[in-house]
């Protein structure tokens, strides 16, 4: 529909032998090309279809919810108010203070330094989580920063770290030794538990300066640093 004019996209589809409307039902289409058409009857187009099915069987308040989830901010940069800070303040209290970060690391039995820690507790989070957490996706921005700097730049060697940790349980797992992998739930019940009983909350100016402080020696980089500096030598025909 064009809400300026008023008047809806129409095309005309021919189709001699049809068999099944809602799997490719024509052999062409004619009209006026206005951009992309969105083609819910191509065969590639079968869990979308079931997805639809699905949302329509949801009561409608469900529905709603979720879909308020899906509204973002305008802005790019990530702001308090898009954290649930009592949640991220529990990550950060389970990855810095000393007795709580030793228990989390045994449950996980590695030896892990605070930002791994801190990283990984969010990827549990992540694949344990229920969707009632994933309210406030701009928390998880603080395991492995943004390629574009925001909230602070990609930490190469907590990213390789965690990619290291989580590559040793899968292939421990693979010959039935789950221990590793069992960790990534206990850590995130533990993170959970240290939520609701402690309840603490993060200093999100705080918690950023101490990212980026941190990030040179952690071998932080974003997209930009890849690009060739411009020269400040002047061009004698300038």
């Amino acid at each position: 529909m064009n809400e300026a004019s008023g008047l809806a996209r129409r095309y005309h589809w021919h189709s001699a032998t049809v068999r099944d409307f809602t799997s490719e039902p024509h052999s062409a289409i004619v009209g006026e090309p206005q951009g992309e058409i969105m083609n819910l009857v191509d065969a590639a187009a079968r869990p979308a279809q079931s997805a639809l099915l699905e949302i329509v069987h949801e009561h409608p308040d469900t529905t709603i919810a979720e879909a308020r989830r899906l509204v973002m901010p305008r802005h790019h940069d990530v702001r308090a108010p898009d954290v649930d800070l009592k949640r991220l303040g529990a990550v950060l209290a389970v990855a810095y203070e000393r007795d709580l970060r030793d228990f989390a690391s045994l449950l996980l039995l590695e030896n892990l330094g605070p930002r791994t820690l801190q990283s990984l507790a969010l990827v549990a989070e992540v694949v344990h989580g229920a969707p009632s957490r994933f309210s406030d996706p701009a928390r998880f921005s603080f395991a492995h920063g943004g390629k574009d700097g925001h909230p602070f730049p990609v930490p190469l060697k907590t990213y390789d770290q965690s990619i290291g940790v989580l590559r040793r349980a899968l292939e421990l797992a693979k010959v039935g030794d789950t221990d590793k992998l069992d960790g990534f739930r206990r850590l995130n019940g533990f993170v959970r538990a240290v939520e609701s009983r402690v309840e603490p909350v993060a200093d999100f100016d705080a918690a950023l300066a101490h990212e980026r402080r941190i990030s040179p020696q952690l071998g932080g980089r974003t997209v930009y640093d890849d690009r060739p500096k411009k020269s400040k030598q002047l061009s004698l025909f300038e």
